[in-house]
């Protein structure tokens, strides 16, 4: 007996509770794997959350802005940024209160195991629908796709034709082995800091080209006027601009790694600025990305607004242009995989093996665990039609309990008593938006599905 107990004690000491961190911090044992870490930095950490926040949201966001109107739209933004940080606020404080180190812990030390269970759950879905989107985007931008009948080219096509190589599925199983697998091995979050930069930077490159695009057809006269306000012809119209909400919330979504990020930091008492600057730097990409798409393309914005740069801009250079644009954004979002692809891996291992050593320390299983998420989102980026249907879906579901139910679901609870009338008065804005929003999302697309189908049948 006492030496079974002998050789569990090594073991026990990397066992996890449900409030430490799923990977070792900066100061344990996990350093010497990757020498020269010293904590992470101010604008690394701002580049990593910036990077989680600014996916493939910003493609869905002009075509959203323009169902609801961009004066509308552009004000949604904004109020989602503020719920958002507001949220992460809430996030913050109660976790230094109830002294654990991942978003999980703080749950759990609220709601108990079913409520870790839950949450865990929710990042899971949330994250794999993320990927799937990219994934699906980045197979658009490089072998194309099928938009309402219209075929729009990607690059490979374009630049060799078609070729048994330019299919989708086998330009997405060569990016998956030379890009994403490479990018996906890292066991630190703070790795993946030049990575996100250079994602934010090519972000950047895709406004700035649409901005000088729209400027220099302002100037021949080449732009209407957008629709400033939705267009509400009958009730249907009207309950559709509710599905928009969950795309807009998708959007913001990083609380997931905050706490990630957070543990790796040289000084946490940062994490407050990094979360602001942050969600600012969002802020003046999406609204950006909106007017200049609204002002190109109007009306014909499709659901991806990447699709709508493989024809003819109207000005000279038009079809360079188009290439750099869907060259930078491709390359963006297999930037930005890896550090959602982070927090998803860390929270179904903590699903799966709420026990077990940190995954850092089991090769093996980090492996394994890697090998079978990445085909689980392979499959479904070849299955998915449109990033549209992914995005209302896991918007309308895992997006807004993770962003808005769980943080104000804690506050509410308020274990600790640190919550404050604003809080209070918050969550339950949050809550009642995230509930009545949901509900109509999946509504409205049930409600959609159902009408298509009864329109084909007849």
């Amino acid at each position: 007996m006492a030496i079974q107990s002998s050789v569990d004690r090594p073991e026990r000491k990397y066992r996890k509770s449900p409030k430490a961190p799923l990977l070792p911090q900066k100061h344990d044992d996990f350093e010497s794997h990757e020498a020269g870490i010293d904590g992470a930095s101010f604008s690394g950490a701002v580049f990593n959350l910036s990077t989680t926040a600014v996916g493939a949201g910003i493609m869905a966001l002009p075509a959203t802005v323009n169902q609801l109107g961009l004066i509308p739209g552009l004000i949604m933004i904004l109020f989602v940024a503020w719920l958002t940080e507001s949220s992460i606020d809430m996030i913050l404080r109660f976790t230094r209160a109830c002294k654990s180190a991942t978003y999980s812990g703080l749950v759990a030390d609220a709601f108990g195991g079913a409520g870790r269970t839950l949450l865990q759950v929710c990042i899971v879905v949330n994250n794999l629908g993320m990927l799937v989107v990219y994934m699906i985007i980045v197979g658009d931008v490089l072998s194309g796709t099928w938009l309402n009948g219209i075929h729009h080219s990607g690059l490979t096509e374009e630049w060799f034709g078609q070729q048994w190589w330019t299919t989708r599925v086998t330009l997405l199983l060569i990016t998956t082995l030379f890009v994403f697998a490479p990018l996906i091995s890292f066991k630190r979050v703070d790795s993946l800091r030049y990575t996100s930069a250079l994602s934010v930077g090519l972000a950047v490159v895709f406004v700035a080209i649409t901005a000088g695009v729209v400027i220099v057809k302002l100037i021949y006269g080449g732009i209407g006027v957008p629709r400033l306000l939705p267009e509400i012809n009958d009730q249907a119209s009207f309950w559709k601009l509710f599905t928009t909400f969950p795309v807009l919330v998708t959007a913001f979504i990083c609380h997931h790694n905050i706490h990630p990020i957070e543990n790796e930091l040289k000084d946490t008492t940062q994490m407050k600025s990094i979360v602001r600057t942050s969600l600012s730097l969002c802020s003046i990409v999406y609204v950006a990305t909106s007017v200049f798409g609204l002002l190109l393309f109007g009306d014909h914005i499709l659901d991806d607004v990447l699709a709508n740069f493989d024809g003819d801009l109207g000005i000279p250079y038009s079809s360079l242009l188009d290439d750099v644009v869907r060259v930078s954004y491709g390359i963006h979002l297999m930037l930005v995989f890896p550090i959602v692809f982070f927090s998803l891996r860390l929270n179904l291992d903590g699903l799966l093996f709420p026990y077990a050593i940190p995954i850092a320390f089991d090769n093996r299983r980090f492996f394994l665990v890697t090998a079978a998420l990445m085909g689980f989102i392979f499959v479904g980026a070849n299955s998915v039609p449109s990033i549209w249907d992914a995005f209302q879906f896991t918007g309308a579901t895992a997006a807004v309990s993770v962003g808005f139910i769980f943080p104000a679901a804690v506050a509410l609870r308020d274990t600790h008593g640190i919550a404050t009338k604003n809080d209070r008065v918050a969550s339950w804005l949050m809550i009642f938006l995230a509930v009545s929003s949901s509900t109509v999302a999946v509504s409205s697309d049930i409600y959609s599905i159902f009408s298509v189908d009864k329109g084909i049948g007849g």
